[in-house]
């Protein structure tokens, strides 16, 4: 199976407290640990960043991230999130995050340097330049955005989005009623939904999960119960094991992957990424 889409190598400069900073040798599954305040939640938001390979798409990114940190931080606000956000694309742009892997490509017996994200502006502040995701190695091709395109972006979405989430990109903190709806939803689309509850039943006594009048619900000894009545634990677990069913060959980053979970099912919960994370071709990194 291909493992192509890994990041296997980093390099990152200028981004938070990053100065210069690099790390190899990443495997399928990583656990990123450290005390508090050390940059494990900002090195993940920099390996999410290299995935971005448009304007929109590297907008959309930044979002996703600035909703996770509102939250954390309790800011709910629609003028506070937009400020943050205004000010982690305008203020902190002048990083340099890239990805090292060299891909052979035999059909056109070339090189290519793959995921590498440069974000920086031009020596008149003018405009903001990010490569593009592949690129041949010889070649330095990069996505050359106005300031006002930006503006443009941000003045086209915030409006629209006070809050956004990604399956690739999660913490125990993003699972409102319309998030477990949409997974949900999505698996049962997708053929995952069967998947998802015996996992469920592995670790917790519950039958299956379903939204049930718009709320999410557990069917636990024949019986329906709000999953509201339930603990962080069972939120989280729901959380990160549909997110990876919903993957294929792609990268999820969950932080805090611990909160919530009782220690007797953390070992369970591990197996369960390990097994999964092996047959949807995903990597995984977690703090």
């Amino acid at each position: 199976m291909s493992q192509e889409h890994f990041i296997k190598n980093i390099e990152i400069k200028n981004f938070k407290l990053f100065k210069d900073f690099k790390a190899e040798g990443f495997g399928r599954v990583n656990l990123i640990g450290g005390k508090n305040n050390v940059g494990k939640t900002a090195f993940m938001e920099a390996c999410y960043i290299t995935q971005a390979y448009n304007i929109n798409s590297f907008y959309n990114n930044l979002l996703e991230i600035n909703t996770h940190r509102n939250i954390i931080n309790n800011l709910l606000s629609k003028s506070g999130r937009e400020e943050d956000l205004k000010k982690l694309i305008l203020d902190s742009i002048n990083i340099h995050i890239k990805r090292k892997e060299k891909i052979y490509d035999k059909e056109f017996n070339d090189i290519y340097e793959c995921g590498i994200t440069w974000v920086r502006k031009d020596e008149n502040n003018d405009y903001l330049l990010i490569s593009v995701h592949t690129f041949n190695i010889n070649k330095d091709s990069y996505l050359k955005v106005r300031f006002s395109d930006i503006k443009k972006v941000l003045d086209e979405n915030i409006d629209n989005s006070k809050m956004k989430f990604s399956i690739n990109f999660i913490s125990p903190y993003s699972n409102s009623n319309k998030e477990l709806e949409n997974i949900i939803g999505q698996s049962k689309l997708e053929n995952k939904y069967d998947n998802l509850n015996n996992h469920l039943k592995e670790v917790f006594n519950v039958s299956n999960i379903d939204i049930i009048k718009n709320e999410p619900m557990l069917k636990v000894n024949k019986e329906y119960r709000k999953l509201s009545e339930f603990g962080q634990g069972i939120k989280t677990f729901i959380n990160i094991i549909s997110s990876i069913l919903l993957l294929r060959d792609n990268i999820i980053f969950i932080d805090e992957i611990e909160n919530g979970i009782h220690y007797t099912n953390l070992d369970k919960l591990w197996e369960i990424i390990l097994t999964i994370s092996k047959e949807q071709n995903v990597q995984v990194f977690a703090t």
